[in-house]
């Protein structure tokens, strides 16, 4: 498309509305940056571009002279797409994209964009770092903190830009194809705004809708959604597994990672290299070896970015030993599978706080995941009634409520004893409470580095 003097309608003003408009602009489009929320004021908006001149700002309702004569939509990742502001242009044939679908069309180098239910963030964290490591020039965008459209105009011929790819992001790409790509797993979350998890579903898997046989995509053998997607993706598939020994791709035989190509093994490491801990994190490492093998890097140089690399923060974080209690921040499972994940990385009796904002979750498997392991189940948030019940008619009953995070967390540290552990997994969101899940974190880290030791 060309952009040249195009009015360009940019809705949201986040960091991704933010870095939408201000590509647009160097573009020489016409931008034109509209938020709904009304809590926010003009001025406010006009700060967070730097007082950069020739972008239009609205705030709370758009005026109807404005949307004459748009040439393009552009969504950021929070703003629904079913709605009747969105259907309002389709009608009248404006095309609709994202902020990952205008930066890929800037892009100058190799794309390589990983989605998936859980795991994103850490397996695009360790392929940023490990391209990093190899070529001159990598960057790490998306989903995971960084727009897109702020670091595609570094591009070059020879860099690699690393992107985690959202489902919500996903759902407004038309010619987005990333030369690797990858599906971690597809398990039930954000059914509030996908509404089925046929659709959703169908949305992850769009990541590799434009790819062929020369791009590849790497795949989880050991989940249903991703195993079957792999017959029917136009691109090469690597498939990885915990569970399988595979003829063809990456795996875990006893405690040692390997590979196979027609049946031929070659053994790459011991997950005890590693300083990630947990299987969904040997899963990961597997994921982001078929992914930079697949990116042209020589497997000795990916291991050895494999063995030094460090949690992400957030996810299964070990934070402090206060008084013989580890405590550990997994602000970042906020869906019941990826907090299950937290429980299997446990290895001591653990008090848990989980709770907060409903995404239409069902928290069966998260309740019997707990095993004997969870000896306190302290419950926040909007779905803490919804958990109880659960938790009652699987007969797990050592649960109780808190009102407020701080109470959660003196609660928990009253029912830790020296050899336990104290989790923050919450198997859901943090809205409502907090306005992310690393506003989350912090707030639960500062408590426990503020305890005595």
């Amino acid at each position: 498309m060309e952009f040249n003097k195009k009015k360009v309608l940019v809705v949201g003003s986040g960091i991704s509305g933010i870095g939408a408009a201000r590509l647009l602009k160097r573009l020489g489009a016409s931008p034109i940056l509209f938020d709904e929320n009304e809590k926010i004021t003009a001025e406010e908006i006009y700060e967070k571009l730097g007082r950069e001149e020739g972008i239009e700002i609205y705030v709370g309702a758009l005026p109807e002279h404005m949307t004459r004569y748009l040439a393009l939509v552009v969504l950021s990742p929070g703003v629904p797409t079913d709605t009747a502001f969105c259907n309002w242009f389709r009608e009248r044939k404006i095309p609709i994209w994202g902020e990952i679908e205008l930066g890929f069309l800037m892009e100058k180098g190799m794309l390589i964009a990983i989605t998936g239910t859980n795991g994103k963030t850490t397996t695009t964290a360790l392929v940023g770092q490990i391209m990093k490591d190899y070529f001159e020039k990598a960057f790490v965008v998306g989903n995971i903190g960084n727009p897109y459209t702020v670091e595609v105009v570094r591009t070059t011929e020879n860099s690699v830009t690393v992107g985690e790819i959202s489902s919500f992001q996903l759902e407004t790409i038309e010619r987005f194809k990333p030369a690797v790509s990858a599906i971690l797993n597809i398990t039930p979350d954000h059914l509030n705004r996908h509404h089925t998890m046929e659709n959703y579903v169908r949305i992850k898997e769009r990541i590799a809708e434009n790819q062929t046989e020369e791009e590849t995509c790497v795949l989880n053998y050991d989940n249903e959604y991703t195993r079957d997607f792999g017959e029917i993706c136009p691109a090469k598939v690597i498939y990885f597994s915990s569970a399988h020994i595979l003829k063809d791709g990456i795996f875990l035989r006893d405690e040692e990672i390997c590979s196979a190509k027609d049946g031929v093994e070659e053994h790459l490491m011991n997950i005890h290299e590693m300083k990630l801990v947990g299987m969904c994190n040997v899963e990961n490492v597997m994921a982001a070896i078929g992914i930079s093998r697949a990116a042209g890097v020589p497997i000795a140089s990916i291991l050895n970015t494999v063995r030094n690399f460090k949690a992400v923060e957030h996810r299964i974080e070990f934070v402090a030993t206060k008084k013989g209690v580890d405590y550990y921040n997994d602000s970042k499972g906020t869906n019941p599978d990826a907090a299950i994940q937290g429980i299997k990385a446990m290895s001591k009796r653990t008090v848990l706080i989980g709770g907060g904002y409903d995404k239409q979750s069902e928290y069966d498997e998260w309740i019997e995941s707990f095993d004997g392991k969870v000896k306190k189940l302290v419950l926040i948030g909007e779905t803490r009634g919804k958990i109880a019940e659960c938790a009652r008619r699987h007969g797990f009953r050592d649960y109780c409520f808190a009102d407020s995070f701080e109470e959660a967390m003196r609660i928990s540290v009253d029912e830790a004893n020296a050899g336990d552990a104290v989790l923050l997994s919450p198997a859901c969101a943090s809205w409502g409470m907090f306005p992310n899940y690393e506003v989350r974190g912090n707030m639960f880290k500062e408590f426990v580095n503020n305890l005595d030791d």
